[in-house]
């Protein structure tokens, strides 16, 4: 998504607002104006001691029509939480229009506060008023270590995901599949891939996942 890839769609954790260490930019700003993204979503997790916060961000080329934030924090943990966005899609050239639901997370270091946190997210039932038909994504950090939440918990929640897990941890020499996404509805992978750009590994410790989505 930087450089090389036109998206339409970025799905961004630990994304800084108003923090000292990143010049007090309030980052979702920052990047949507340099990438083209109009629309913004933002919500901070975690208050920083000499100010400001970061949190999960979505961006987008298409109209975010409501945002809202599921939170899935552990008691006396670090603070933890999936956004959501519905996007409204123009999906022909007749200008026909129809929703996509976007869910950007990011779980715990724990193994055990992974599963609670992802069963949280479910016990919230965020889809219960979605249709079967409507494209539904859910994508970001899952710090799956052993790959082990999607067989177990989304895949009976009806969400297919990737066929081979992809490493993206530690970006200078990716050895862990951390990041991943899964989807259902009329909502088909094209493909997907790691990015191989000098910046990417210079932005971040977890190499971004690219992938190709088509509503069907």
């Amino acid at each position: 998504m930087i450089g090389h890839y036109d998206a339409d769609l970025a799905l961004l954790q630990e994304v800084d607002s108003l923090a000292k260490r990143s010049n007090n930019h309030h980052q979702v700003d920052l990047l949507g104006e340099m990438l083209g993204f109009r629309y913004r979503a933002f919500f901070p997790n975690v208050r920083l001691r000499k100010g400001g916060a970061y949190g999960n961000a979505i961006l987008s080329r298409y109209p975010i029509v409501e945002a809202e934030n599921i939170d899935l924090t552990i008691p006396a943990r670090k603070r933890r939480s999936v956004l959501h966005s519905r996007i409204r899609l123009r999906v022909d050239k007749s200008g026909h229009t129809r929703s996509l639901h976007v869910f950007n997370l990011h779980l715990g270091l724990s193994g055990r506060d992974r599963k609670i946190q992802l069963r949280k997210f479910l016990d919230s039932h965020p889809f219960v008023h979605f249709e079967s038909k409507t494209p539904v994504l859910v994508a970001g950090d899952f710090n799956d270590v052993w790959g082990t939440l999607g067989p177990q918990l989304l895949a009976p929640a009806g969400f297919a995901g990737l066929k081979r897990p992809i490493q993206t941890f530690p970006s200078y020499a990716p050895v862990r599949a951390l990041d991943s996404l899964y989807f259902r509805g009329e909502i088909e992978l094209i493909r997907v891939f790691r990015s191989r750009l000098k910046v990417a590994r210079q932005a971040s410790d977890h190499l971004p996942l690219i992938a190709d989505l088509k509503i069907c």
